[in-house]
């Protein structure tokens, strides 16, 4: 544990720079566990902490990495001992304090979770932050009401790594009337094989901004933001929810109430970074034994140094399904 391999994102003179470097434990946030980290991820919001002014990184230099798995190797916490299998999303990983593209990562123990018992490193980082996430947007979803098999339900995005997983989540419960939302028609065959029932591509929604349009859809998950967000909600059904989990399409939302006023749509935020240790326990369980979708996913898995390549394949938007990293 001298030297080990990291990701290291400098600032100089407003530029930004990145590479592998060889660096030691004082390299690292501070933090009562270390961990020896397996597996970690890709997802858009490490894209972004690549890019100056990306709204990510905190401070500078920092080792990226939004989330990892790994292996505990000191702690002084009680909750946690040598050999302990943990996963981390979330808290300020990756953003102000150092991430998991790196062999070792030192965390407080408070912000890590117990691998289950029927999953391993590799499967946690299949999720990761992006599946993570999809999987709260199912469980709220379900918890406000959407238990009909039959439910006409929209999941924008649908090829990325949130909206894969809530769709491979959805049809392995049951579903079966989801509708995916791609950006162009590139990607409609894609869609249809994750296993979307039907797919529209965003040009095809109403551009028109009506305050309401026809009923289409009871349920949507939501992993774009901004104009895509203005378009679906005037086409909720009646009580129709919006979970809404990105802002890959923007930050402002354009709508009217009408939609809220006079069908009573809710549109409900999804936070991962935030979210409190019995819902982490209970979700990551059910990832690892009911919600098990890791083997009908798209999976990538690359080397440290193939980081910066799968990061411009996020920013130019052709990035499909799930990519972890061996470290």
């Amino acid at each position: 544990m001298d030297k080990f391999n990291a990701i290291v994102i400098r600032e100089n003179n407003n530029e930004l720079s990145f590479r592998r470097e060889m660096i030691d434990l004082s390299s690292l946030s501070e933090g009562n566990v270390i961990v020896h980290v397996n597996y970690s991820s890709l997802n858009y919001k490490d894209m972004l902490g690549f890019q100056l002014n990306g709204g990510v990184i905190r401070n500078y230099p920092m080792i990226p990495g939004i989330d990892f798995s790994g292996e505990v190797v000191q702690s002084d916490d009680p909750d946690f001992v040598v050999g302990d299998e943990v996963v981390l999303t979330g808290y300020d990983v990756g953003m102000a304090h150092t991430g998991g593209f790196s062999e070792y990562a030192r965390v407080p123990g408070k912000w890590l979770v117990h691998i289950p018992a029927t999953m391993g490193m590799r499967e946690t980082m299949i999720y990761g932050t992006a599946g993570f996430t999809a999987a709260l947007a199912v469980d709220r979803l379900q918890r406000m009401g959407m238990n009909n098999p039959k439910a006409r339900i929209l999941i924008a995005g649908v090829t990325g790594g949130v909206g894969s997983v809530a769709l491979a989540i959805l049809k392995n419960l049951g579903y079966e009337n989801i509708t995916g939302m791609v950006h162009n028609g590139e990607r409609e065959q894609i869609a249809r094989d994750f296993g979307a029932d039907h797919v529209i591509t965003s040009s095809r929604l109403d551009k028109d901004q009506k305050p309401l349009t026809s009923a289409k859809y009871d349920f949507a998950i939501d992993a774009v933001g901004g104009e895509v967000t203005s378009q679906i909600l005037p086409a909720m059904a009646y009580d129709g929810i919006v979970a809404i989990t990105g802002n890959a399409g923007g930050n402002q939302l354009f709508t009217t109430v009408l939609p809220f006023i006079l069908r009573a749509v809710s549109l409900v935020g999804i936070d991962s970074v935030s979210v409190d240790m019995e819902t982490r326990n209970r979700v990551w369980n059910l990832l690892a034994r009911e919600w098990d979708v890791t083997t009908d996913l798209r999976v990538e898995e690359i080397s440290m140094d193939q980081i910066p390549e799968v990061v411009n394949k996020i920013k130019d938007g052709q990035h499909i399904g799930r990519t972890i990293v061996k470290i």
